[in-house]
């Protein structure tokens, strides 16, 4: 195998175990809603899932890990497909916010940080704007 195709399958990896991460956050209340189904669709397209993986990680997403991502700004990328995929009812309850965190230090944030962007996160996710914007907002000092 070479390099490449060795770095191929781990990004094809993270793409998967990450879809598998929002599927788990939008089944967090017991069953996934339409809304919601739609929204994992296209993220589905976004991280290459084939329909046999996608139904494979609908019966039991639970199996795939989070893995630590190196790239800053990636982290932040998948962090806000996890949030989007909460506020898609336009809230977020204890259990998703509990969640979310161990997901952020999961994916290569600290406690404090994860604590910090979700409390940024919870003010902002009340409209729709983009993520270039929600990265400026999270990266500001205050």
């Amino acid at each position: 195998m070479s390099t490449e195709d060795f770095y191929e399958n781990i990004r094809k990896s993270t793409k998967l175990n990450h879809f598998a991460n929002l599927v788990t956050l939008a089944a967090i209340d017991g069953e996934i809603k339409p809304i919601e189904e739609k929204l994992l669709k296209r993220f589905s397209k976004k991280f290459d899932v084939s329909e046999e993986n996608y139904e494979k990680i609908l019966d039991n997403s639970a199996s795939f890990p989070v893995y630590a991502i190196n790239s800053k700004t990636q982290r932040l990328e998948y962090l806000f497909d996890l949030l989007r995929i909460i506020y898609v009812d336009r809230e977020m309850d204890e259990a998703e916010e509990f969640l979310i965190i161990k997901y952020a230090v999961g994916l290569g944030y600290s406690e404090d940080q994860s604590r910090s962007i979700v409390n940024k996160s919870k003010k902002l996710f009340e409209g729709n704007f983009s993520f270039d914007f929600y990265k400026y907002f999270i990266e500001s000092e205050d």
